[in-house]
């Protein structure tokens, strides 16, 4: 009877090993790679492919679905930077008009993904640049950031960002696919190929005419001293002394399709 017993026990034991060792399988099956989805969601775009069925993905995930699989600020920005570009691409092709009034168009919750509809704003000044507040200039936080934004933001701010997102506009930074494992050296690259396209340095008045990227988000970047400081490391200015900055007027003609590899 005690061998009954015994054998019974090792069976039942057996049994639930066997259990939880499928369903952590098939946990891990069930798993999605949101980076590779995001970067497939550009690239069909780029080649004219559907992207119904990345976007149904997207629309089907749940906020605890992203947090997990986006542990990292890379993988957070490489994966929201292509989405907030994929969208710009999407929306504006299908809508043009919704860009006549482009604060509107920004504020408007229209992005569908964890199973709700959210905003560019809420991508780019909640998620990607740690909940400021958009009409702060990089100074003033958020007061009250709801959950959603709370559990999926960046740890660290990067003014680099700033150089990848694509708002549609003609001044904007082309789209590029950013991945989680090369994602410092192309925002690197984007960062110095935006600012020397758009930035010129008159030596004989010491003025530099630099994007208003600058101006609207000047605490992104250190304000005017961390300003200078890259526009120093990227050669666009001998020295950070003596020099006067011109912020340029921003082209807002809607300007798609505007691609680049980093």
């Amino acid at each position: 009877m005690i061998l009954i017993k015994f054998k019974f026990r090792l069976l039942t034991l057996i049994a639930f090993v066997t259990i939880l060792s499928l369903g952590a399988q098939s946990n891990d099956t069930s798993r999605i790679d949101l980076n590779a989805l995001s970067e497939d969601f550009l690239r069909n775009i780029k080649n004219n492919q559907s992207t119904n069925e990345i976007r149904a993905q997207l629309y089907s995930l749940t906020l605890e679905d992203i947090e997990r699989e986006l542990t990292t600020d890379d993988e957070k920005l490489a994966f929201w930077i292509n989405i907030y570009n994929a969208y710009i691409q999407v929306i504006l092709s299908e809508n043009p008009e919704k860009y006549d009034n482009r604060g509107e168009f920004f504020k408007n919750e229209q992005i569908p993904i964890a199973g709700r509809l959210i905003a560019f704003a809420k991508i780019e000044h909640g998620i990607i640049r740690k909940s400021q507040w958009e009409l702060g200039l990089g100074m003033i936080r958020k007061w009250f950031p709801n959950k959603f934004e709370r559990k999926l933001r960046v740890d660290e701010r990067d003014y680099r960002i700033h150089f990848a997102l694509n708002c549609g506009a003609k001044d904007c930074p082309p789209v590029a696919i950013y991945t989680p494992e090369r994602l410092n050296e192309q925002l690197k690259t984007g960062t110095a190929n935006h600012l020397n396209k758009t930035s010129e340095y008159n030596p004989e008045t010491k003025e530099a005419s630099i994007t208003s990227l600058f101006n609207w988000f000047r605490g992104d970047f250190g304000c005017k001293g961390g300003i200078k400081d890259i526009l120093k490391e990227q050669g666009i200015i001998p020295t950070t002394k003596g020099i006067d900055l011109i912020y340029k007027n921003y082209d807002w003609t809607l300007d798609l399709d505007n691609w680049t590899e980093l």
